[in-house]
């Protein structure tokens, strides 16, 4: 969806936490942003049209002073606030040290980072390999599964992934990711990467999951394949992100068995999921199950950029020395920011208040859909993480129409959503956020649903 950018008169809002003064998208938004299309590449744009000033903790301002509950985090990067005071006193801190980079040359700060990750993430992550992003951390793993592989002797090189999955924006990244149309530029596809269908609730209705996983596995050995021989590693997004979606427990419990059984890797791609944001340090805790890797980001660092991957050592130790190196990664900044947010995780046991507010989220959202059922099909997700799956009342369809719609009317109200392009609006909010503006954003939400059905209706 293209959002129209022309300021609109809208209700003037004043509350604690919301302040709306201007029309919206505010006077000089549409000029900024044309300035912006004519020298940034088009694959950067289509968010909702805010020119972002500054953000305080659960806030976000623009020039004009209008003010919004962010239930974004940016992108899941800020779980302990917006200019976090501790954040904002490391990178001071690490400025006065005069030393902002320093390749992969040792220094301090990089060792204390990497033994307190470890300390904090426990059994069985022994080290870690520090890069820059998302897609970095993922596709590190997806080589050190492969280099396991070789190690143990496997005839292939196979991964597995599922259908729906999203794990990076770059050539094996997109490769494992499982969405056929963002893979379309590849030109072609690595015959050793599989996807099995995702468990989605819709589809297990009456179904069983350790037996629907071992059944996507048949399909794969009657096409010739044979697990023990050929398949190296498994990737899994710790939940799909687009909507907030978990695996049952039981599905999850039977890839760890099956990994066990015939010598894979596990990995859980732990990107949105990692640092608090499900109401557990990491999401793969839900299940109950050890994974072999995990990758790390957003979250990890408040928003400078750092990612990695943690594991067991002989799994992270697998790369000769120096093949695996990465110019930005570690460097002494993003380290001492990431001291720092671990520090605030601890210190105000984040991982908790997120579980705790959670349940005040889901207990809200799970009341507008009792209010909006022809609307509003499910609401997902865990601990501060949600997503409200919008539908057409009359064929019961996914309307992701009607969600970019509520998406821009929470904007004019002073709440931000996260706009995924579909059908889904996804809530996650900085683990930093008072109860009552949790309350305030459900409210908020409700009240943009509820006119834009009437107004969709009329």
């Amino acid at each position: 969806m293209i959002f129209d950018r022309n300021p609109r008169e809208v209700p003037p809002v004043e509350t604690s936490f919301r302040r709306i003064q201007t029309p919206i998208p505010a006077p000089g938004t549409r000029e900024l942003l044309e300035r912006l299309e004519s020298c940034e590449a088009r694959s950067m744009q289509g968010q909702l049209p805010l020119i972002w000033d500054r953000a305080e903790d659960f806030s976000v301002y623009d020039a004009a002073e209008n003010r919004w509950i962010d239930c974004t985090s940016a992108a899941f990067l800020t779980n302990v606030g917006h200019s976090n005071q501790r954040i904002l006193a490391a990178i001071r801190n690490a400025v006065d040290q005069s030393l902002i980079h320093c390749y992969v040359y040792a220094n301090e700060v990089r060792i204390r980072y990497q033994e307190r990750l470890i300390e904090w993430a426990g059994w069985p992550f022994t080290k870690s390999y520090l890069v820059s992003t998302g897609s970095e951390a993922t596709e590190a793993a997806f080589k050190i599964m492969r280099m396991e592989g070789q190690r143990r002797g496997k005839r292939r090189l196979g991964v597995l992934c599922l259908e729906g999955n999203f794990h990076g924006r770059t050539t094996g990244a997109q490769m494992m990711s499982g969405n056929p149309t963002a893979r379309e530029w590849l030109g072609f596809m690595d015959p050793d990467i599989h996807h099995l269908p995702f468990p989605y609730p819709w589809v297990m209705e009456g179904q069983d999951p350790a037996a629907f996983f071992e059944e996507g596995i048949q399909l794969l050995v009657n096409q010739g394949l044979d697990p023990s021989r050929d398949l190296c590693g498994i990737m899994l997004e710790t939940f799909q992100g687009w909507g907030a979606l978990f695996y049952p427990d039981d599905y999850v419990a039977a890839v760890e068995a099956f990994c066990k059984e015939v010598g894979v890797i596990l990995a859980f791609d732990e990107m949105q999921a990692g640092f608090g944001r499900t109401g557990r340090d990491f999401g793969f805790q839900h299940y109950d199950v050890e994974p072999d890797l995990i990758c790390c980001g957003k979250g990890m660092s408040g928003g400078l950029p750092l990612s990695g991957v943690l594991g067991r050592s002989e799994l992270l130790d697998v790369a000769p020395t120096g093949s695996m190196s990465s110019t930005h990664s570690a460097n002494p900044l993003a380290c001492a920011v990431s001291l720092a947010v671990l520090d605030e995780m601890v210190e105000r046991d984040l991982s908790v208040e997120s579980a705790r507010k959670g349940e005040l989220l889901h207990r809200g959202l799970s009341e507008l859909r009792e209010t909006y059922p022809d609307r509003i099909s499910m609401v997902l997700g865990r601990g501060l993480l949600a997503a409200v799956i919008m539908r057409d009342p009359v064929t019961g369809l996914p309307d992701a129409r009607i969600a970019s719609l509520v998406s821009v009317r929470c904007m004019e109200k002073g709440l931000l959503v996260v706009h995924t392009g579909r059908e889904s609006i996804k809530i996650s909010p900085p683990l930093t956020i008072s109860d009552e503006a949790v309350l305030e954003a459900v409210e908020v939400l409700g009240e943009a649903v509820g006119e834009i059905s009437a107004e969709v209706d009329c």
